[in-house]
């Protein structure tokens, strides 16, 4: 299967930081706002490893923990060899996991935390992901600077940070279960397109959880799935209604929950900070949902082999939050 059901698996608290168009846009609950995309750095690549720095400090102080009282620390970013968060580990004394599921890297962070604290095999994890325009648009597509025309598929890179406390101290948010997602190949080859090469994975491993827990999608009071944004959206829905029969209302992507429509953000946000972003800031800070299903998305693409024209690989992965 799978699907897994944790035991004892707790979200304590979360610290978030944004760049200055993030902090205009629809969320207004952030922690940490950076000025300008170098943060005092000489480069952006190094802005972003202070901004990784910056919520990892900040959630240690905020919960009266050193270096020795976190069993692991889990980070991931979408720099070539997961080098922002690989910098960020080196300044701290905790063993270190990397990992990459682009976009949807941070819920395979949770997934791994909490596959830990079940095991007893760690009381304290903390999961750390981040972000930056500049830094994912030179590397994925092209630096702003070369004023490529963007097509409406194209989504736009969330600046931003986030690190998140798991333990098994019961807290007010509960990591129930998660669901691991199978990567997918529908023959998309457009890099410029992520909606589309990421909305068949989601509603496959919506469809997956459904039956492999039992449930109904009644049973959840929200879906949120991380950054399809407005083309992936509807494909989602589509998909979800023709080829799995379900119809679904109680839904929101994060992508589409950023910014605002004046600000020229094509089809919505991206990046693997945009869906804790929206999950923190409005979804559980509103304190409307119980029971809410997250389904991070991540599309698997490289500059070389876009380039070879081969079709990209999407993925989706599914945690299972209660919140009491």
């Amino acid at each position: 299967m799978a699907s897994k059901k944790f035991n004892n698996v707790y979200i304590k608290d979360n610290v978030s930081i944004v760049g200055p168009l993030e902090s205009e846009g629809l969320l207004k609950n952030y922690d940490l706002l950076m000025d300008d995309y170098y943060y005092g750095e000489k480069t952006f690549e190094q802005a972003e490893i202070k901004m990784q720095r910056q919520v990892v400090n900040n959630l240690l102080q905020h919960n009266k923990l050193t270096d020795s009282k976190i069993d692991l620390l889990i980070g991931g970013d979408l720099i070539n060899q997961i080098s922002i968060s690989s910098y960020n580990a080196s300044l701290f004394r905790i063993p270190y996991l990397g990992t990459y599921s682009a976009c949807a890297t941070y819920i395979e962070e949770l997934i791994i935390g909490a596959t830990f604290i079940t095991a007893k095999l760690a009381k304290n994890v903390v999961a750390v992901t981040s972000s930056h325009n500049l830094n994912a648009e030179r590397q994925f597509r092209y630096p702003v600077e070369y004023g490529a025309i963007k097509k409406h598929t194209t989504t736009f890179t969330t600046t931003g940070a986030v690190a998140t406390l798991l333990t098994n101290e019961p807290s007010h948010i509960k990591i129930e279960s998660a669901t691991i997602g199978k990567a997918l190949d529908m023959g998309v080859k457009d890099a410029n397109n992520m909606g589309a090469v990421m909305a068949p994975a989601a509603a496959e491993v919506l469809n997956t959880h459904l039956i492999e827990m039992k449930r109904n999608i009644n049973y959840y009071d929200l879906i949120l799935t991380g950054d399809l944004g407005k083309v992936g959206k509807d494909i989602f829905l589509d998909m979800l209604n023709k080829v799995y029969n379900i119809n679904l209302k109680k839904y929101m992507d994060a992508g589409c929950e950023i910014y605002t429509t004046n600000q020229e953000t094509y089809a919505g946000a991206s990046g693997p900070v945009a869906l804790p972003l929206v999950l923190f800031e409005r979804v559980l800070s509103c304190k409307k949902y119980k029971k809410i299903l997250v389904i991070a998305t991540g599309s698997l693409q490289s500059v070389q082999l876009a380039n070879q024209k081969l079709g990209i690989p999407g993925i989706a992965h599914a945690i299972s939050l209660e919140v009491m």
